[in-house]
């Protein structure tokens, strides 16, 4: 056995060193990475086979188990954490990782005859996880804040269809012009500014009033600010963390209840 630290690992073990491992970390509420050849055998809210194959395995701290082929990034088989029983026993031949929960009754039993490896470390982890906005979610941002755009900014819909597409945000700003929003999660590039003109363009071609075309994206890709310029198009800053800070304030708020409402 390899130990460094917090890290215990045993390279291509037998079933009796495997099982005193993965007992001791489960006893001590560390994290766990097997691999191996293994079966899987679920039961709870439906039932599942999996057939003997080389897979991984990782059991979390808090009870979360997973069980992983080598190829996607989505488990074949699963368990929550929370309040799981994990328990690990072993024949000559064989050695079962079993995980319980009992609301809802559920089981998962991984059954190893082969053992690559069985790894077991503690992890610290304290760090506070911050998910920006997608284009979505900005778009939502701007109806639900209107003044994320501009002050006066009034939205009147969102993914507009019109010839080349559809228009992010559409509405109208404090002197009644038709205002046509693109809107970019990363740096705009040409494309972004030429894309907004065709939209312009369409948006023109059926009203009389005056129509600007705003990009808002948290950047403008080199050159950009010029190309807007020539089309006769606006940029304006639009942060993607604010956009989720305003998401979370009005968390629950409905779209319809704010088109109602203006």
């Amino acid at each position: 056995m390899s130990q460094r630290g917090s890290l215990n690992v045993l390279i291509s073990p037998s079933i009796k060193e495997s099982e005193r491992l993965i007992d001791e970390a489960i006893s001590q509420r560390r994290t766990l990475f097997l691999a191996g050849r293994c079966r899987v055998h679920y039961v709870g809210r439906a039932e599942s086979k999996l057939e003997p194959g080389e897979r991984i395995v990782i059991i979390k701290a808090d009870g979360s188990l997973l069980v992983h082929r080598s190829v996607g990034y989505e488990p074949v088989n699963w368990m929550p954490g929370g309040e799981i029983v994990l328990n690990a026993r072993s024949t000559d031949e064989t050695l079962e990782v079993r995980a319980l929960r009992r609301k809802p009754v559920e089981s998962v039993r991984i059954l190893f005859d082969q053992m690559q490896l069985v790894a077991s470390l503690s992890l610290d982890d304290s760090g506070e996880f911050s998910l920006y906005a997608s284009e979505q979610d900005m778009r939502k941002a701007i109806l639900v804040r209107p003044d994320l755009l501009e002050e006066g900014f009034k939205p009147i819909t969102y993914e507009k269809k019109v010839e080349p597409g559809f228009v992010d945000v559409y509405g109208e700003d404090k002197d009644g012009n038709l205002v046509v929003v693109e809107i970019k999660r990363k740096t705009a590039s040409k494309e972004a500014a030429v894309q907004l003109s065709r939209y312009i363009e369409a948006v023109r071609a059926r009203s009389s009033r005056l129509v600007r075309g705003v990009l808002a994206a948290p950047g403008v890709g080199k050159d950009v600010q010029r190309t807007l310029m020539t089309l006769g198009l606006e940029y304006r800053y639009l942060d993607p963390k604010k956009c989720t800070e305003a998401l979370a304030r009005t968390e629950g708020r409905k779209l319809f209840d704010f088109f109602r409402k203006t």
